[in-house]
């Protein structure tokens, strides 16, 4: 059952955003007029193969884009105010205080030379100075303990290098929360984990994020984790939103054909004995995006218009959106007000 989120304000506010990287070649779209939005304690999850453009995404809600990469135009709103607008000074006090990012990699936030109290510390401090050493210490040990890390007090004292991978990643979970963020960016967070781990985690995440009513955009590739954690998806292709609605309508009545490949290709759908479904060719490099739109040379619905003309967005009016040119059509059991 999809939660009911607030219909205030939204949290953050992305519109026509669009990032290049540059060579001597030209300047190649990662992303290509991205527009979402997200209302607080609301998670999307935001899927695509390799190469969609997710983690790019993310890296530019961020301001984290560094050289070759350059955002060229859109705008980043969190909490109204344009990202984009703000000086490196100002989007470094907003970030581990008003939003937070947890890597796919925790050691690329983990100090291998600090110690896990000292940069838990440092994220607090950083931001409240005028807090007590007590108080910080006591908030890190209830962070440790709500993320699942036994004997907390204890762990703060240790080095990164001697956790475990899944207890680094709940303490990078850990450091993201402790400011108590509107907007965290997860960017794959549990990729590396095993399954029973990665399911601990999730849950774990899931609690935490409801607790504090923190928007949560979740970057992954698994629709597993998707259908258990998200509100809403965002489905992207070749730096482009081509789908985008409820986490149900997404999974259960999609539009768009790269969507539906994506969810036929869920190993737990296969028939026993059977291949594994696979999308036919392979997704276009930034430099050989073709003409029209962007998932014709893979799409068996594709049509000389797709080769010519890329699709603008359908919507239906209540945040359901798709780009295509000749979408699978709704079936009956979802059209209209049916009840599931």
């Amino acid at each position: 059952m999809t939660r009911q989120t607030s219909k205030s304000k939204p949290v953050l506010e992305i519109e026509n955003l669009c990032t290049v990287f540059h060579a001597e070649d030209g300047a190649w779209p990662a992303i290509n007029g991205l527009s979402l939005t997200l209302q607080a304690g609301e998670v999307l999850g935001l899927v695509g193969e390799s190469g969609s453009g997710k983690s790019v995404a993310g890296f530019s809600v961020m301001g984290l884009i560094d050289h070759p990469g350059e955002i060229v135009s859109g705008s980043v709103r969190l909490k109204g105010r344009d990202l984009r607008e703000m000086s490196e000074e100002e989007l470094r006090r907003i970030r581990g205080s008003e939003m937070a990012m947890i890597f796919q990699d925790p050691l690329t936030t983990l100090n291998p030379v600090l110690t896990i109290g000292e940069q838990m510390a440092e994220t607090i401090f950083e931001h409240r100075s005028d807090i007590s050493k007590a108080t910080i210490n006591d908030r890190c040990v209830e962070l440790l303990r709500k993320v699942g890390i036994t004997s907390p007090a204890a762990r703060l004292e240790q080095y990164p290098h001697e956790l475990s991978g899944g207890m680094r990643q709940r303490i990078a979970i850990a450091i993201a929360l402790l400011n108590n963020p509107d907007l965290i960016i997860a960017d794959e967070p549990t990729t590396a984990l095993d399954v029973t781990i990665q399911g601990q985690i999730i849950a774990e995440m899931q609690a935490l994020q409801a607790e504090s009513g923190t928007a949560l955009i979740w970057i992954t590739h698994d629709l597993a984790v998707v259908s258990e954690l998200a509100d809403r998806v965002a489905v992207m292709y070749a730096g482009d939103i081509v789908e985008q609605g409820t986490t149900d309508e997404i999974l259960d009545d999609p539009r768009h054909p790269y969507t539906i490949g994506l969810l036929a290709s869920v190993p737990g759908d296969a028939i026993p004995g059977e291949p594994l479904h696979q999308i036919s060719g392979m997704a276009p490099s930034l430099a050989a995006r073709p003409a029209g739109c962007s998932f014709h040379p893979r799409c068996e619905r594709a049509s000389d218009l797709c080769r010519e003309k890329d699709p603008a967005p359908t919507s239906d009016g209540n945040g359901r959106m798709w780009r295509c040119h000749h979408p699978v059509q709704a079936s009956p059991a979802t059209d209209g007000e049916a009840e599931r």
